[in-house]
């Protein structure tokens, strides 16, 4: 309960229903759905996070919302910051030391594989791993909107 206190602090939303189970932290940019559960999640940078309902994540992942300017006034990167907001729509399944960098959608449903970084966007019911990753396979569509439709969420 400590660490769902701390972590709904550093929501934008602090009524959120979020079950936390070891250290998160989000910005005041990051918005959320019901029913998550995080296990060691942080968000990064200056954009918009968005995390829809009935998310889970392992432990070490991250988000990250803005970048170095690699293409302004210095090298290797100048002092303005490059934002992209990040998109996690609902039901989607994050292994233990996931990274999601700036700019990306990831699909209603998919799970993304433990270790994996996240720098394209992933379509709705992929499985998706590796660094960086692809995706390498799909939930059963018929299944996956039956215990929806059922309301079998964990």
């Amino acid at each position: 309960m400590f660490f769902t206190f701390i972590a709904r602090r550093s929501l934008g939303n602090q009524n959120a229903v979020i079950k936390v189970n070891r250290f998160s932290y989000f910005t005041k940019r990051t918005t959320v759905g019901e029913n998550l559960h995080f296990n060691g999640f942080r968000v990064y940078g200056e954009g918009n996070c968005y995390i829809g309902s009935n998310f889970h994540s392992g432990f070490g992942c991250s988000v990250l919302t803005s970048n170095h300017n690699f293409n302004g006034t210095a090298i290797p990167y100048d002092n303005t910051h490059v934002i992209k907001d990040v998109m996690i729509e609902e039901n989607v399944w994050f292994g233990i030391n996931v990274t999601v960098c700036p700019g990306v959608t990831i699909g209603e449903g998919s799970i993304i594989q433990a270790g994996s970084v996240v720098v394209k966007n992933i379509p709705p019911l992929s499985i998706a791993g590796g660094a960086p990753a692809n995706v390498f396979s799909q939930r059963d569509k018929e299944h996956y909107f039956e215990l929806k439709e059922l309301g079998k969420y964990n």
